[in-house]
């Protein structure tokens, strides 16, 4: 990670002189401890080179971080980019003052949106603003965000943390990535290839994740969420190992990363662009984690509402020839990812 560069061009520094008849207030009284960041950032260095892979170059100390794209050796490579945030799940996490699965969460909600075109995620970005520096909030954000890129196989490669004080009130922080993945032409999902018939296969989430807390917040007291906390806070599941993995035994046809819009808005885009076509999921079909009716109890909240907000129990979706559903099931079975069919593609 890096920290905001504070130093201006020499052809906008202060002149001697006019410094002599300055009040003498600092950024540090300001609410800027520059030196304090640089210690701390100091301290993790040697957690963020724990994520270095083949293709990073040496950066100078700059602040921007350098990768060589012919370190992945694809003929055709196309890049594949995201980037996202974690939403008002923030708020669970500070009241809680549980924050490392929100790091993590930071990465999967990036990782998880380049996997859906078969890439694979090479290098993550962070950005974190807080209201003040401090080193337990910021260290466990960072374990995180580490855990995360480690899970995704790609390597932090650089980042921001920038002291706001004024804009975020003390132990208040706000979290967001941006990540890039590689894919070999040839080998793109884009979805050309779904056919009416092709079986849908639905992946697990581990929770949540992180989207709809909004509506959570709305519908549970402080005390639920103090009480359900553990539960609302699980990170976001990375799928990019097994499913690159599954990649290379079974053809897959599409994907789609459940998340904002919610399942019932995020199925049908495994056939967006694919005239004639529709994806159809059954309800019933798997199992719906239990905190999804706690959250649907506490509300009073309709079936749609649900279905349009939450993932409901599927992370991820996959599409692929109907003969192959059973052995994709069994591969995500033993990377430790339950997952069922859970519809098909019809014609319209």
């Amino acid at each position: 990670m890096k920290q905001t560069r504070h130093n201006p061009p020499s052809s906008l520094r202060t002149p001697h002189s006019a410094l002599r008849i300055l009040n003498g207030v600092t950024y540090h009284q300001a609410g800027v401890d520059i030196e304090a960041a640089d210690a701390w950032l100091s301290r993790m260095r040697p957690l963020i080179r724990s994520t270095h892979r083949s293709g990073v170059l040496p950066d100078r100390g700059q602040f921007a971080g350098l990768f060589r794209l012919a370190a992945t050796r694809l003929r055709d490579p196309i890049l594949v980019a995201s980037t996202d945030g974690v939403g008002t799940k923030l708020k669970v996490a500070q009241l809680l003052a549980e924050h490392e699965g929100i790091g993590v969460d930071a990465v999967a909600m990036n990782a998880n949106d380049v996997l859906v075109y078969g890439a694979k995620p090479i290098f993550f970005l962070d950005y974190i603003a807080v209201g003040a520096l401090q080193d337990p909030l910021l260290s466990s954000l960072l374990r995180g965000v580490v855990r995360g890129c480690r899970e995704s196989g790609c390597v932090l490669l650089g980042g921001e943390t920038a002291e706001m004080p004024g804009v975020y009130r003390r132990g208040a922080y706000d979290i967001a990535g941006f990540c890039v993945g590689v894919v070999e032409r040839a080998r793109l999902i884009d979805g050309s290839a779904v056919r009416p018939g092709d079986a849908i296969v639905g992946l697990a989430s581990s929770g949540i994740h992180a989207n709809g807390f909004s509506l959570v917040r709305r519908v549970l007291t402080r005390a639920q969420l103090t009480r359900l906390g553990h539960r609302l806070l699980v990170p976001t599941r990375i799928y990019v190992k097994p499913v690159l993995a599954a990649l290379r035994r079974v053809s897959i046809h599409a994907m789609a990363h459940v998340t904002g819009g919610g399942l019932s808005r995020r199925i049908p885009a495994l056939v967006a662009g694919c005239r004639g076509l529709r994806a159809r999921f059954v309800p019933g079909s798997w199992r719906i984690p239990s905190i999804f009716r706690v959250i649907q109890q506490a509300g009073g909240i309709g079936a749609n509402e649900m279905l349009a907000t939450f993932n409901m129990g599927i992370g991820m979706a996959l599409v692929c020839r109907p003969q192959d559903a059973g052995r994709l099931i069994a591969l995500m079975a033993r990377a430790g990812i339950a997952a069922w069919p859970i519809g098909t593609v019809e014609r319209n």
